[in-house]
């Protein structure tokens, strides 16, 4: 985590002396200054993905943002000030009031909204951070910049053991344009040319069944638009091993190329939109799309994407039943993209 430490500034107290007493001069200690402390991104770097979730959280909600201000109010009075943050060229302007009691510190977690810019950036770029203080009568008493990189918009952070694996969540876009056009060919592989999502007047065998249809027509319909696995999973930046580089369904309709997870994300914003229960799972070294069978059903539909364009339907099934079978319980992670909207994890803008 980068850091910035500053004091506001300070100006000594002149000596005074008088002439008439023979005293040694002596000199006034100038008063304590709040010390204001800046934390910019995870090492230094913006993730684009937590960018977005930490700007949708009020900010006396928030466990994290983008940017941490600590404020150290080493005075003998309450503190009160107005702490604004902003990345020129790239964010809003977020503005904090400050009110401190005496010998308290505070960290202030702001989480400005980024401009479409930094969604639509592709590579890890430089920015600049301004943080900024004033007092109750305007007048700053605090000014710093920090240094910040900016990651790709496709950069996503794993973190140690897959703790934020949640937020793959933002890559499934189920209202994309590209995602609209594939359900569109699907329905064509579909008796009566619909696809109707869970239909609640269904028993649960007959739910089951027309989930493994829309299923097996979203697969026939990505075969024919001739999406087959390219890995491409390199990115820039820090956070080695813990980071990589996903494509957003868009990316991978338009290139017809994904490797597994972005085929997952891609297979699951597709079943989102029908409004079915789509999960993205996680095993070592590997990715599957999982869709539950029937609304609140325990069974899923597993699917190996990565043959996709290379196999058919039925043994991208299997093939995704058995090795999921074949590992042990904590060596699979289901992430429920419906649990993570509910946790507030929407859609990349």
């Amino acid at each position: 985590m980068l850091v910035l430490t500053a004091n506001a500034a300070e100006d000594p107290a002149d000596a005074r002396a008088d002439v008439h007493v023979t005293a040694p001069t002596t000199k006034k200690t100038p008063d304590p200054k709040p010390v204001f402390r800046v934390q910019a991104g995870l090492d230094g770097e913006i993730f684009p993905v937590f960018a977005s979730y930490a700007a949708m959280v009020p900010a006396d909600e928030r466990r994290w943002g983008t940017i941490a201000v600590t404020v150290a109010n080493s005075t003998d009075a309450v503190l009160h000030d107005r702490i604004s943050v902003k990345v020129p060229g790239w964010s809003d302007e977020e503005i904090q009031i400050v009110e401190l009691p005496a010998g308290a510190a505070h960290t202030y977690v702001f989480a400005p909204t980024f401009l479409d810019r930094l969604y639509k950036n592709r590579e890890l770029k430089a920015a600049t951070a301004v943080v900024t203080a004033t007092d109750g009568a305007g007048h700053v008493v605090f000014q710093g910049t920090a240094p910040v990189r900016l990651r790709a918009a496709q950069d996503m952070y794993w973190g140690d053991s897959f703790e934020y694996a949640p937020f793959i969540a933002s890559w499934v876009t189920p209202h994309d344009a590209r995602v609209e056009h594939i359900l569109g060919v699907a329905k064509e592989f579909m008796p009566g040319r619909r696809l109707p999502g869970y239909e609640s007047w269904k028993n649960e065998a007959q739910q089951e069944e027309s989930t493994r249809l829309q299923a097996r027509a979203i697969f026939r319909a990505l075969q024919k638009q001739g999406l087959s696995y390219v890995k491409s999973s390199l990115t820039f930046g820090g956070n080695d091993g813990v980071s990589e580089r996903v494509r957003l369904p868009e990316d991978s309709l338009r290139d017809h190329s994904a490797n597994c997870i972005d085929a997952a994300v891609l297979y699951a914003s597709l079943f989102e939109n029908l409004d079915l229960q789509p999960v993205v799972v996680l095993v070592p070294g590997h990715a599957y799309v999982g869709v539950r069978l029937a609304r609140g059903s325990p069974k899923y539909l597993y699917i190996e994407t990565s043959l996709t364009g290379r196999a058919t339907f039925e043994s991208a099934v299997a093939t995704a039943q058995r090795a999921i079978q074949r590992l042990r319980p904590n060596e699979v992670r289901l992430i429920h993209i419906d649990e993570a909207r509910s946790a507030g994890i929407y859609p990349m803008p």
